[in-house]
């Protein structure tokens, strides 16, 4: 038998691995998990009942055009359905656009600290990744970001609430940022966490991409929604745009299940908002609680904190295990902590509290 392994792609080469969350101990102290950034209630009403209504036909393929949701999408949004694409959640459709867009010798741009997935997603397509660093205050550096645009780039991507630092980038320089940007390079607003949003400086990015062809918007369900386990998200862009990302999906990727799920998520979006409220009334408390301790916490508008803590990350995610909390630690830079159940919260800030008077 020959010891030769089958060719593989050199980009694949190192590339980072995607880290998720981790989950509860199932047999450990450990009680509550806010490292995922999941909405800890149940489905909203209705939701689980047409998820099982769907189950009833697992023996036959999903609508693959998604029908049912995209006309759904396009009246609650007021978009055109051509103008619509869907996927395996926000990151199944940004892999789309980097596909899309991008391949060997082109670049693709993010801030730095942002979503952890964009490195690999540009890395499995053969493209260059330009991490932009964050400002001094966790934010979106626009003006370094335009700096940087060169020939080659060819996606840029603005995740708005910054996914894990929760700043925001506001309408002023956000245009600002995209009156620089040459007409041919594809700006994608990832708004995973639009829902939490309460800056109303913060623009809606369906609004800003009506008037821009070369802006494209992201949403998910798995957050606000609590669909996280589904995997259902979409795109706005214009016909261009959403055309090649149902060209580059996965057939059949968005199952019925979620498909259904997520039509009767946004018939009960009156359920949703109050729900959404509360997570903001929680945040609120435990932002404040952190300050008050004498952590430097920036202004957040997603449903996470973020604490900057450098080489005391990984000894903080310790405590915080052993006091029966997950948190997303990035080592060497900080944690994540998702705004969970009131309880988890409390507890959150108990442990916080103690380990802050060790400092």
């Amino acid at each position: 038998m020959s010891e030769t392994s089958p060719r593989l792609r050199a980009e694949l080469d190192g590339i980072p691995t995607y880290k998720p969350g981790r989950p509860a101990a199932a047999d450990g102290p450990v009680a509550y998990k806010l490292s995922s950034n999941e909405n800890p209630y149940p489905p909203l009403p209705g939701v689980l009942e047409s998820a099982v209504a769907a189950a009833h036909a697992f023996n036959r393929y999903p609508d693959m055009a998604c029908t049912g949701l995209m006309n759904e999408l396009a009246d609650r949004f007021g978009v055109p359905v051509e103008h619509l694409a869907t996927g395996t959640g926000s990151v199944g459709v940004a892999q789309q656009l980097v596909q899309a867009t991008s391949g060997p010798g082109d670049e693709v741009m993010y801030a730095w600290r942002s979503f952890e997935a964009y490195p690999i997603i540009a890395q499995i397509s053969g493209a260059r990744s330009v991490q932009v660093p964050l400002t001094a205050g966790e934010a979106h550096d626009l003006d370094a970001m335009a700096g940087a645009i060169t020939d080659r780039t060819r996606l840029i991507f603005v995740c708005n609430p910054n996914n894990p630092t929760g700043t925001v980038v506001r309408r002023a320089e956000l245009e600002r940022f995209l009156d620089r940007v040459p007409s041919d390079v594809l700006v994608v607003l990832d708004e995973a966490y639009r829902e939490f949003n309460r800056d109303l400086d913060v623009p809606d990015g369906i609004e800003i991409y009506r008037d821009r062809p070369n802006v494209a918007v992201l949403r998910t369900f798995s957050k606000a929604y609590g669909l996280a386990g589904l995997r259902v998200g979409f795109a706005v862009a214009h016909p261009p745009v959403a055309a090649a990302l149902r060209k580059t999906a996965v057939p059949f990727g968005v199952s019925q299940l979620a498909q259904d799920a997520a039509v009767a998520s946004l018939r009960a979006e009156d359920e949703l908002l109050g729900r959404v409220g509360s997570l903001v009334c929680e945040r609120a408390r435990v932002y404040e609680g952190l300050v008050a301790q004498g952590w430097t916490v920036p202004e957040t508008q997603a449903n996470f904190v973020w604490l900057r803590l450098g080489e005391r990350t990984a000894d903080f995610a310790a405590v915080c295990d052993a006091a029966g909390v997950t948190v997303r630690p990035f080592p060497g830079e900080g944690v994540r902590i998702t705004i969970g159940e009131e309880e988890a919260n409390d507890l959150l800030l108990r442990t916080a509290g103690a380990f802050r008077k060790e400092l």
